[in-house]
């Protein structure tokens, strides 16, 4: 090796070294949030996400999924209404051979026009299909605020009535049926399992809450108090706005289909696994839920995963507690299904770290993420200032 490809080596190698001290020393300041220091993968995405550099339903890279052809078919369907409407559902077919469980996921969104869609939370959706071999129906029900409460709610008991009526279309086994959904998805799963109750409606196997709300009343919860300023995905604001557009009667609060967390009666309701996150607004109040199914006789099995933010479990795909969490929900929805549930007494369980290789791998990934974030950052402030015309000469035409 000559004198000059040493030196050209050298100044690589320190280039490299360089630029990755810079970019460790920016995710290290990342992971100083307001309520304390958070795990380094979710500081990089609280800080992608805080800075619109990625949003909630951005794809993750190839590097992080998985290519092939998916084991399911998918079909969008309009399904009518008993108020003359219509709503959209998206169904996901396993190609293999039924009958399958059928498995109703009702995305998150805050109630809200423009918030949430079957098409935002189409990754979980896949998923579920691809690890469960469901069929799952995503349902598209109505939002405010054009459709106020009890609409939603309503919507998505009709579409579980539908899709018991119409299983033997999509090769469905309307004897194992799950209801699954994420925030505001998650009240309304919480909801349509009171309905089946209540009205006589199709026999519920299991439900499935992710991070789910609860109740509309002003409750003194520490979750609410601590995370609520919209740095870790969901704001005191946005909440405020969908109970205003949602349930703008305040005797709606007060609805067991609104806020099952203060319903006179929770028992004779299917097992739930309840998934919380420590940095969420509705961290509190989802597992006060949970705690009241259970001493209401219903088998729950709950999770808070530590280090992870509102909506955790969509970024699954580059977040290995939401993986986790992801396949803990299939895990305890097949189990269900083979009648596998089983009562036990309230115990919160606490997931806290994963081995420590795969911290060391979660971290390598972090600071690769990171790097891309900041070159982002460059490219983007170089060209706003070329725009502006920062880099003009000054000499005229």
């Amino acid at each position: 090796m000559t004198k000059r490809m040493k030196r050209f080596f050298l100044l690589l190698v320190s280039i490299l070294l360089f630029c990755s001290l810079v970019i460790i020393a920016f995710v290290e300041q990342w992971r100083e949030t307001e309520a304390g220091i958070v795990p380094v993968k979710t500081a990089v995405l609280l800080h992608a996400v805080n800075q619109n550099l990625v949003t909630t339903d951005t794809k993750a890279p190839k590097l992080f999924t998985s290519s092939g052809t998916p084991p399911y078919k998918r079909e969008t369907l309009n399904i009518p209404m008993s108020d003359g409407e219509e709503i959209s559902i998206r169904i996901y077919e396993p190609k293999a051979e039924g009958p399958h469980p059928i498995i109703m996921y009702y995305h998150g969104g805050a109630f809200m026009e423009g918030y949430g869609s079957i098409d935002t939370h189409d990754n979980i959706v896949r998923a579920l299909a691809s690890r469960t071999g469901s069929v799952v129906i995503s349902v598209g029900y109505r939002v405010a605020p054009d459709s106020i409460f009890p609409t939603a709610v309503e919507d998505s008991f009709e579409a579980l009535c539908w899709a018991v009526q119409n299983a033997t279309a999509f090769h469905g086994d309307p004897t194992k049926l799950a209801v699954v959904g994420d925030s505001s998805g998650g009240n309304i799963a919480t909801a349509v399992s009171m309905m089946a109750r209540d009205r006589n409606g199709p026999k519920i196997t299991a439900q499935a809450l992710f991070y789910p709300l609860t109740t509309f009343k002003d409750i003194a919860f520490s979750s609410r108090e601590t995370y609520d300023s919209g740095y870790y995905l969901l704001s005191r604001n946005v909440m405020e706005m969908a109970r205003k557009y949602y349930t703008p009667d305040e005797e709606m609060w007060n609805h067991p289909y609104a806020s099952p967390l203060h319903a006179d009666s929770l028992e004779n309701l299917p097992p739930a696994l309840i998934i919380t996150a420590e940095f969420d607004p509705l961290r509190d109040e989802g597992e006060a839920y949970g705690k009241r199914l259970s001493e209401s006789g219903v088998a729950v099995k709950a999770i808070r995963y530590n280090g992870v933010m509102h909506g955790f479990v969509s970024f699954y795909e580059v977040m290995d507690r939401g993986n986790h969490a992801l396949n803990e929900a299939v895990s305890y929805l097949n189990q269900a299904f083979h009648g596998e549930t089983e009562y036990r007494p309230y115990d919160l369980t606490i997931y806290e770290n994963s081995l420590i290789i795969e911290a060391l791998k979660e971290r390598g990934e972090a600071y690769a993420i990171g790097g891309y974030l900041l070159g982002k950052q460059v490219v983007s402030t170089f060209s706003s200032w070329y725009k502006q015309g920062i880099f003009t000469t000054g000499v005229n035409d």
